[in-house]
């Protein structure tokens, strides 16, 4: 049997955060990389979230307990939970395996499996950025979980438990240190958890930027195409693209939201929704946010960015192509504002994103049984910026058939 070319070129589709960062891993093996993707590399779902990059969100979004709390989230007073009509039919297979989820074993399973990719986003990011001259937009912070009932801030909780076994240094502290650590944030909130540790990226659209400028210097070649399909053609892959098709030995799948579209020309269906976020970024706030700040009642995280404070977050089911929810920026903005009183509001811009997320909070990540050359890398739910580095070098080592000291049982397609 003939052995894989190690240095042969691969193909990634997708030059989202993932993307890039599985072309910085092959590149520095030595492999020659084109990225494809229809927009300007990095400008895509990652751009726009909060910007924290954490070891310790290792948590499932489905908990013991979810269940009770959908009501408040989808009727309550921020709303940031809402599910379009058009995503209605798929929701109830997706949500159903979701909340199946929320038992304390399969948390933990996936708290373990999050952990590996988690854990050494801040080095890998600082890696990237090493001789770029931008190594600043990464700094160190902590994640504040803010509380307007003290009460709910505990320690003993689940999630808390399962970050502190792993390692993760929480305080627990109240009114008084939280007015000390963010000023700006409204007497409203009585306690909050610190989340120690962590960092945050002050342009999430900027890193991109830089890190694909990097992948260039080491030889990638990025082509502006709108993709369209994948087929297998004898010992290749043609990657259909509209007006040209290329054609790639080995291919990676990095296009988020828009991947299982691809994956069903190839009759693979994936239990994949766009789980849509939103952000508001207000250009003259008047303000300083010291840290990541969640306000855990409304399920957004705020932070000082270069082009102002961002207040990002929220979920809402819906198919990829449809457009953003006009009310979002009105309900941002009051939540904004109520969290952050001073905060002035006269220069804002609104954002959406599409989330690709899986019922698991698990990427897929690795081969495709019975697809020669194809690999995937997407679905990384809320956790696409501080999963990128690692998971590009899981995939690069899987595609340059290294020893990982890591099952990607956790990460395989067939886990469904």
């Amino acid at each position: 049997m003939q052995q894989p070319d190690m240095h042969g070129p691969v193909t990634v589709l997708g030059a989202g955060i993932v993307g890039i960062c599985t072309a910085l891993s092959l590149l520095e093996r030595g492999l020659s990389v084109t990225l494809v993707d229809k927009g300007e590399p990095g400008q895509e779902t990652s751009m726009g979230n909060a910007g924290v990059v954490s070891p310790w969100s290792i948590i499932p979004q489905s908990l013991p307990g979810t269940w009770k709390s959908i009501p408040r989230l989808m009727f309550g007073g921020s709303r940031p939970l809402s599910i379009h009509p058009r995503a209605a039919m798929q929701m109830i297979p997706w949500g159903l395996r979701f909340l199946g989820r929320g038992n304390e074993k399969q948390v933990r399973d996936s708290a373990e499996a999050m952990s590996h990719l988690c854990g050494p986003s801040i080095e890998l990011f600082q890696r990237h950025l090493a001789g770029t001259g931008h190594e600043g937009l990464i700094a160190e912070s902590m994640y504040v979980h803010a509380f307007r009932d003290g009460s709910r801030a505990n320690l003993d909780a689940i999630d808390y438990r399962i970050r502190s076994e792993n390692g993760a240094d929480l305080e627990l502290i109240g009114k008084d240190r939280l007015e000390e650590i963010e000023p700006a944030l409204s007497t409203d909130f009585n306690a909050a958890i610190l989340i120690k540790g962590q960092a945050r990226v002050r342009s999430p659209g900027r890193l991109g930027q830089v890190l694909a400028e990097k992948a260039r210097e080491l030889g990638a070649t990025f082509r502006q195409l709108q993709i369209q399909r994948i087929r297998r053609v004898e010992d290749n892959w043609d990657v259909i693209c509209e007006g040209e098709t290329l054609q790639a030995k080995r291919i990676v799948l990095c296009m988020g939201a828009w991947t299982p579209g691809l994956l069903k020309n190839l009759g693979i269906s994936v239990p994949l929704m766009a789980e849509r976020g939103y952000h508001v970024e207000f250009g003259d706030p008047g303000i300083e946010i010291y840290n990541s700040v969640m306000d855990v009642d409304a399920k957004v995280v705020a932070s000082s960015m270069e082009g102002g404070v961002r207040i990002a977050g929220q979920a809402e089911f819906a198919p990829v192509d449809a457009p953003p929810s006009k009310q979002r920026q009105r309900q941002l903005t009051k939540v904004a504002v109520s969290a952050f009183p001073e905060l002035q509001t006269t220069e804002v811009s609104f954002w959406m994103g599409r989330r690709p997320s899986f019922p698991d909070s698990l990427p897929a990540i690795g081969a495709v049984n019975q697809q020669p050359g194809l690999f995937v890398n997407f679905g990384h739910s809320h956790y696409g910026l501080m999963m990128a580095p690692n998971s590009g070098e899981i995939i690069a080592r899987s595609i340059c058939e290294e020893h990982q000291n890591l099952s990607l049982k956790d990460y395989s397609l067939n886990r469904f």
